[in-house]
């Protein structure tokens, strides 16, 4: 990580705007998800994984996960939007399949009322068909993790560096053969940014419902390696939308399906409702019950100076007590400025709406910093891509 940046300067706005007020401008009261970490280790070691933690074998106890099912509880109302709990970091399958059914139990109740609904995200190797049937008798969406065919999938080994495609694609086929719907995250880096043809026609190929393209970050323990520039990730975005153009029937590609959202609203007068909705916190709850908001990724991140980003524990306070004191942490006060920045000097963020909390800390080593690479090669990038497509279809 670097050395933090120079504060911003606040806008005059912000600093006359009550703490709890500014807040609840720009974050949301209720979450729209909430993220568990039921353990910290993961069967593989990705080359370009984030996870500090991921070779230690920490477990979520069971009290854990009541608690949050508690303070989902509070958080939900009978007949409106589930909440939904993503399982995640490291590899949530690696609990073994009665300790993540023990984890789910507790959620039963609020699941059976259309109060929760679960997703993992996985890296399959370990799926067989007793996990597919847990993932049916609790209505479990599944991701798996795959950065394309076998050359793309290189980085993706376990700890004895063999390649886990093999494995992959079994866990893959697994879910085929028992009729559960995937999608796919796919990590994609320098390496692989030329080839988007190939990584998306075998991605489709796959038979999963929506594809992911996760442009490689700065974040966690990942700060060795150099990001795409904007120039590459235009291009790679370009040819993205050329593909999905031509392949009209293919599983739709998550990060164009929201530049068309925005477009759509645009065009039919609802952009207000895009531009007035507020940031997830996103809770975040690690097997230890600590709980960090507004990025995942900054879950067992050592920061003294802001006390690792904890802001409570579930089992010492509820998720609603936790978001009522939220506006007095300092770093998520440092992320609202960060906001108030972006909106006051970026012309890209009608749409991107300041993006990501995490890789502004890890890239500048403080919340109120701007633009990132994430912001170049998948906010910026997407939108300039389109552009260029849209004058060249004009021009013939």
């Amino acid at each position: 990580m670097q050395e933090p940046a120079p504060a911003q300067p606040e806008t005059c706005s912000a600093l006359l705007e009550p703490p709890r007020a500014r807040y609840r401008r720009w974050i949301a009261d209720r979450p729209r998800q909430v993220v568990l970490q039921p353990t910290t280790f993961c069967n593989l070691d990705c080359s370009y994984c984030y996870l500090p933690g991921r070779g230690v074998k920490t477990t979520m106890p069971l009290q854990v996960a009541e608690a949050v099912a508690r303070s989902v509880a509070e958080l939900t109302d009978a007949g409106g939007p589930p909440v939904r709990i993503i399982w995640h970091a490291g590899e949530p399958l690696a609990l073994g399949r009665t300790r993540f059914a023990e984890l789910l139990a507790p959620f039963e109740p609020l699941r059976a009322a259309g109060r929760v609904q679960h997703a993992v995200q996985t890296n399959a190797t370990l799926i067989n068909r007793r996990w597919c049937d847990l993932f049916t008798a609790h209505g479990v969406r599944v991701g798996v993790s795959i950065d394309g065919p076998r050359a793309l999938n290189a980085r993706r080994v376990d700890r004895a560096g063999r390649p886990a495609f093999d494995r992959i694609l079994r866990g893959i086929d697994t879910l085929r053969e028992h009729g559960l719907p995937f999608s796919v995250i796919s990590v994609v880096g320098r390496e692989n940014l030329n080839a988007p043809e190939a990584l998306l026609d075998f991605l489709a190929s796959l038979g999963c419902r929506s594809i992911g393209l996760n442009i490689e970050e700065q974040e966690g323990v990942n700060t060795s390696r150099a990001t795409p520039d904007l120039h590459d990730t235009v291009g790679f975005w370009a040819r993205v939308l050329a593909w999905s153009h031509a392949h009209p029937d293919a599983p739709p590609v998550r990060e164009l399906d929201r530049l068309g959202t925005y477009l759509r609203m645009t065009r039919d007068g609802t952009r207000p409702q895009w531009e007035d909705a507020r940031h997830d916190p996103i809770p975040t709850v690690a097997a230890s019950g600590d709980v960090v908001l507004l990025s995942p990724e900054l879950a067992d991140t050592t920061a003294p100076a802001h006390d690792d980003f904890r802001a409570g524990n579930v089992l010492q306070q509820s998720l609603a007590a936790i978001l009522a004191d939220a506006h007095r942490l300092r770093y998520v006060a440092e992320f609202l400025t960060g906001l108030d920045n972006c909106r006051a000097g970026c012309e890209f963020f009608d749409f991107c709406r300041g993006s990501q909390a995490g890789n502004r800390y890890f890239e500048h080593g403080t919340f109120t910093a701007t633009e990132t690479a994430y912001c170049r090669s998948t906010e910026q990038a997407l939108v300039l891509a389109a552009a260029d497509t849209t004058r060249k279809d004009t021009a013939a």
